[in-house]
């Protein structure tokens, strides 16, 4: 990891001016890919055009432009692709909503046989895409090691549909299908799943998390990524104003808020073995992050659900004691959870 410190007064994002050319993010540079440009049909402050155009620029430069792409069915698709527009400036292909790991397998497999091995391959889909209905061709990908890149940009929610529950909506939030009625509490708990660990399982030789709230830190991550071979994956958080209720001028407050609190783990692993992970330097609770989004508005007010905040609190405690969050001086250091 970047081991510079300097931060802006009043903000914890170094300056591109303090550092030199090389190490400025790619969005920095009058020459970046813009990999998905301008004309796309996404909502105001949303966080996954965002990851997208981090995710993927930063990827063009570290495989100096020879990238393919697979995107599966879901929010990033519709609103790029409206026939018979599309907002990419890369080769791109849309896959099924479930099959998008297996598409992407096979153009890696395809390129190797006819020897472009200097091709890279980039798959990507939302929570839905790959948490829920895509996990089954990405568990095979894992298994069988291929050569790609998976990216879940994950907004919690299947919001091109209506703004249904996923495997990756957090306990007690609101949704289509997770209504709050009577003593139900929105999402329940002990449900979902969470992929990181999961691809960990599998020892592949990468997997790592991220958000939209520290560009420096999701760049590093794809350039490390692309410049490895195997199964790889990356879990990036991208806040939706729309399915979450929240203010479109807070997305990068609420991918920041979601770290600071626990509640987010940033991390990296490599063959099943956390190597990495990032500190938090402030900590705040949970309420912090909560209180921005109406889809956990039942918890608050009068009389509000003062026990599930605290259930909240208690599985954001867990992830610092589990990741090691609040060891490090230095923002980085090996998890519990690997030794």
């Amino acid at each position: 990891m970047r081991e510079t410190k300097l931060y802006q007064i009043g903000t914890f994002a170094v300056g591109n001016r303090l550092l030199d050319p090389e190490d400025r993010s790619a969005q920095a540079s009058p020459d970046r890919a813009n990999s998905i440009t301008s004309g796309h049909r996404a909502c105001q402050g949303c966080g996954e055009a965002l990851g997208a155009r981090y995710v993927l620029d930063a990827a063009m430069r570290a495989a100096d432009g020879d990238v393919v792409v697979t995107n599966s069915t879901g929010c990033l698709e519709v609103f790029s692709t409206p026939y018979p527009e599309s907002s990419w400036q890369i080769p791109w292909v849309h896959s099924l909503f479930g099959n998008g790991p297996a598409v992407a397998a096979g153009m890696a497999a395809g390129l190797r046989a006819s020897g472009r091995t200097s091709t890279r391959v980039v798959g990507q889909a939302g929570d839905g895409g790959t948490v829920d209905i895509g996990f089954g061709c990405l568990s095979g990908m894992f298994e069988r090691n291929d050569d790609v890149l998976f990216v879940c940009y994950d907004n919690q929610g299947y919001m091109n549909t209506g703004v249904q529950r996923s495997a990756a909506t957090p306990p007690a939030a609101r949704t289509a299908n997770t209504g709050v009625i009577g003593d139900e509490p929105g999402n329940a708990f002990g449900q979902g799943k969470f992929v990181p660990l999961i691809a960990m399982a599998h020892e592949i030789p990468y997997v790592a998390t991220a958000t939209v709230a520290d560009l420096h830190d999701l760049e590093d991550k794809v350039t490390r990524a692309m410049g490895m071979h195997g199964a790889r994956y990356l879990h990036v958080l991208v806040p939706c104003p729309l399915g979450w209720a929240a203010a479109p001028a807070e997305t990068i407050r609420l991918a920041r808020l979601a770290v600071e609190s626990g509640l987010f783990p940033v991390f990296e692993a490599e063959h099943g073995e956390v190597t990495a992970v990032t500190s938090i330097r402030g900590k705040v609770p949970v309420d912090d992050y909560l209180r921005l989004q109406g889809r956990y508005a039942h918890l608050f007010g009068d009389p509000g659900r003062p026990d599930l905040v605290a259930r909240l609190q208690a599985l954001a405690d867990r992830n610092v004691v589990r990741f090691g969050l609040l060891d490090s001086d230095d923002g980085t250091q090996n998890a519990s959870l690997g030794s």
